[in-house]
């Protein structure tokens, strides 16, 4: 009883002071501030994004997420963590940092206007991959990615990321360091579970799965 006593005396004050996965709070006000962001300042923004994320929000570059057609509140939250290092990488916290609040709304709003990334391959069969969407796996406790992402990858609610057509270096990067905890500003932790309990190759076909999906 001490013992356990004792434990739980040393674990309050973790309880009590860890922060937030985000400052971000969706409330009916948040998300009417994202939805009324300006179409044509968030365009000329996004100029200065080009060279990363591509001159229509289609990345060329393998390790740098498309933005296109990505919901405008994902983008936002996104940003919004960047700029309160809940979310590390050295050239977006930069970045973002410099942005004002109605900035991000602007970028996020402009990017999900334009057509999301739609990758000509060659249809292939990734079982796995398709196993975890369609069912996940119960043992694990894994829930199918179509609850949260949707049947054809188009994200849903305020922070759950539409994945159809995303770079497969950056979603392989994305969901590893999930697994590693080294990105942590998902709320309740629901990414970080999920991906510590996937496999290296199954991380890379749920990649692969979704760069050939289309909306």
């Amino acid at each position: 009883m001490k013992h356990t006593l004792s434990l739980f005396l040393l674990l309050v004050p973790a309880l009590v002071f860890a922060e937030p996965a985000s400052n971000i709070a969706w409330t009916p006000d948040a998300l009417n501030f994202v939805k009324d962001g300006d179409l044509k300042k968030g365009k000329q923004l996004a100029g200065t994004c080009a060279g990363c994320h591509g001159e229509k929000g289609i990345s060329q570059m393998d390790a740098f997420p498309s933005l296109a057609g990505q919901l405008a509140t994902y983008t936002y939250k996104q940003l919004r963590d960047y700029a309160d290092e809940k979310r590390t990488h050295a050239l977006m916290n930069s970045v973002a940092v410099g942005l004002s609040e109605q900035d991000s709304a602007d970028l996020a709003v402009w990017f999900e206007s334009l057509p999301e990334a739609q990758h000509k391959v060659k249809k292939q069969e990734f079982e796995k991959a398709e196993v975890l969407v369609a069912k996940g796996n119960g043992k694990k406790i894994i829930p199918p990615c179509f609850t949260c992402h949707g049947s054809n990858g188009q994200g849903e609610r305020q922070d759950i990321p539409a994945l159809a057509g995303q770079q497969i270096e950056y979603f392989v990067n994305t969901l590893t360091e999930y697994k590693t905890g080294v990105r942590h500003n998902d709320v309740y932790s629901r990414m970080r579970l999920i991906s510590e309990q996937l496999s290296e190759e199954e991380i890379k076909q749920l990649a692969q799965y979704y760069y050939q999906m289309r909306k």
